[in-house]
């Protein structure tokens, strides 16, 4: 079995919950603190091993492209400057992974976001981590991408992540239905998928376990987006093409504490601002102080 070395982080939706932000602005690119939302999943991937990290970009996205570039003019201008902490840090970006761009050209949802990415992914297994979710390691347990690679080579089977939501907000995730597994992952429990509704009503809804963004699947993922027709929207829903391979293969999921935050959601996007501030060194007592006098 191949180790898992790419990753496919879907970066293509519009943003329209940022708008006018996003006009000119990839979602994607708008800065925590001062990093953009997306280098926080590149940096989760590189941290489980991925080494080919492909990016589902629209048109206007050219600034994600361009950010992992390298740009000679800056770092001349941080070189001379005596930056060179700040140079450093520039230049990583360029070296931290291999970021292979793939335009979607048309809006055809997240199947066919991650079915785009079959020309580079070929036969391999791979890992698919959403461009507007971050998480974070928590306790004893690594970042979310890294645990589900490691169960992966533990059980040669696809699997996902999962965490619990209150019963009335079902309705905005995938929905898992499941079985308990006599078995566990570092004293968590493996649920075996028997089933995906998407966005469910409270009384429809098999579980409160959702799935917030973060895959690994086998190769055979990309026959069942080919069988998936379109749903609502003309879109091909990632869910629907679970549910065949689940009729086919085995789907584990796995629920990873971590800190997360949902960064396509204004108050979640405002909250992991605040959260990874307050933890700076450099800005950190002097925002407690300013929330402490509002």
């Amino acid at each position: 079995m191949n180790k898992i070395k790419k990753a496919v982080i879907p970066a293509a939706g519009l943003g329209t919950r940022f708008l006018p932000a996003t006009k000119s602005v990839p979602k994607e690119m708008l800065p925590i603190v001062d990093k953009p939302t997306l280098l926080y999943v590149v940096e989760e991937a590189v941290a489980a091993g991925i080494e080919d990290i492909i990016i589902i970009a629209g048109r206007g996205k050219t600034a994600i492209e361009n950010f992992f570039d390298t740009n000679y003019e800056l770092e001349d201008l941080l070189e001379k400057s005596g930056k060179f902490e700040l140079l450093e840090e520039i230049k990583s970006i360029s070296n931290m992974a291999n970021i292979i761009s793939i335009r979607q050209r048309e809006a055809k949802g997240l199947g066919h976001a991650v079915y785009c990415s079959k020309p580079i992914v070929g036969n391999e297994s791979f890992a698919v981590l959403l461009g507007d979710e971050i998480t974070f390691p928590k306790d004893s347990y690594d970042y979310v991408t890294k645990e589900l690679i490691s169960l992966y080579d533990e059980q040669t089977t696809s699997c996902v992540s999962v965490m619990e939501v209150p019963k009335e907000k079902v309705n905005k995730y995938g929905i898992i239905d499941f079985e308990m597994l006599n078995t566990s992952y570092k004293n968590l429990d493996i649920l075996n998928v028997k089933n995906i509704i998407e966005k469910p009503s409270p009384q429809e809804a098999p579980s409160c376990f959702a799935l917030p963004g973060r895959y690994v699947f086998n190769s055979t993922i990309f026959s069942h987006i080919e069988e998936t027709k379109p749903g609502k929207n003309n879109e091909i829903q990632l869910t629907d093409a679970m549910v065949k391979l689940i009729r086919n293969e085995k789907l584990y999921a796995l629920n990873v504490p971590n800190k997360r935050y949902d960064a396509g959601d204004k108050f979640g996007f405002i909250k992991a601002n605040i959260d990874l501030a307050l933890e700076r060194e450099d800005i950190g007592p002097q925002l407690k102080e300013y929330l402490k006098n509002l």
